[in-house]
């Protein structure tokens, strides 16, 4: 008996010429295909131009944990099961996490054909710092444990990317402006890939504005890293570790400066240097 394997795949966000070769193949040839709604990934084959012979199960937040056993019955005898979720990467905010887990705890074969994802488009497009940077989810629901969370990223120095409703989207940036202060800069996605797709940059206060009168479509926020306030005693060493390697104290504090964001101003630097070598 030839061994099953469970497949992980990535779906287009809106554009199917999106899709990789290996979706395709893998829609084209699966004998289960678990989908978060069994409607869209028929839509999906049909743009695709794919005929599809497998027994197509829906699998969502609900039913996942009743549909694991029976999937992986399904892979034990040898089948090869497709996981998709609506768009983009399942698990990421997408049911598959109680099945991929399972299928490893029962060391089925897992592999992963990778693809589109909302969070590492946004990232792209967004021009905030993309070397180091955090997913957050969905933001929550009720205002109070947004605003707690919202205090949890006051001090987050990575860029940060999470979806929200666009219902909640004008109330989420509101309560951001009023916790990460409305300069933070933030850029809101919406409708990535699609049509109508539209990326807005700039301030949490402009984004607030934007959003107040509503707003349609998917949803991927990108936020700024906070700006790490720098230490003057700190800073003061630096500068004088660089005037005594023969640089003149002017020269080393806009050096310095320049080289920490948030530090005070060069003016201050260097009236604290002069004070430190006095």
């Amino acid at each position: 008996m030839t061994p099953g394997r469970l497949l992980i795949g990535a779906t287009p966000l809106g554009q199917p010429s999106d899709a990789s070769s290996r979706l395709v193949a893998a829609l084209r040839d699966a004998d289960v295909i678990a989908a978060e709604d069994t409607r869209r990934i028929r839509t999906l084959a049909k743009a695709l131009e794919v005929r599809l012979t497998a027994k197509v199960v829906s699998l969502y937040d609900q039913n996942e944990a009743s549909r694991v056993s029976g999937l992986l019955d399904e892979v034990r005898a040898g089948s090869t099961v497709l996981l998709v979720s609506d768009a983009g990467m399942p698990l990421i905010s997408d049911p598959g996490y109680r099945l991929v887990t399972a299928s490893i705890d029962a060391g089925v074969a897992v592999h992963c054909l990778p693809g589109p994802s909302a969070v590492t488009t946004a990232l792209a497009v967004s021009g905030l710092p993309a070397e180091r940077f955090c997913f957050e989810g969905f933001a929550p629901r009720k205002q109070a444990a947004r605003r707690t969370w919202l205090n949890t990223l006051a001090a987050e120095q990575r860029t940060c990317v999470f979806f929200e409703s666009p219902r909640r989207l004008a109330g989420t940036l509101t309560d951001a402006v009023e916790v990460l202060g409305p300069a933070r800069r933030a850029v809101v996605c919406r409708e990535l890939t699609k049509t109508h797709e539209e990326v807005l940059r700039g301030s949490l206060a402009e984004l607030a504005d934007w959003a107040a009168d509503g707003v349609l479509g998917e949803i991927t926020v990108v936020l700024a890293g906070a700006v790490p306030k720098a230490d003057l005693d700190t800073l003061v060493a630096e500068v004088n570790e660089l005037v005594d390697d023969g640089i003149r104290v002017k020269d080393a504090c806009a050096e310095v400066v320049a080289a920490n964001p948030g530090s005070p101003s060069r003016r201050e630097l260097y009236d604290a240097v002069l004070r430190s070598r006095a």
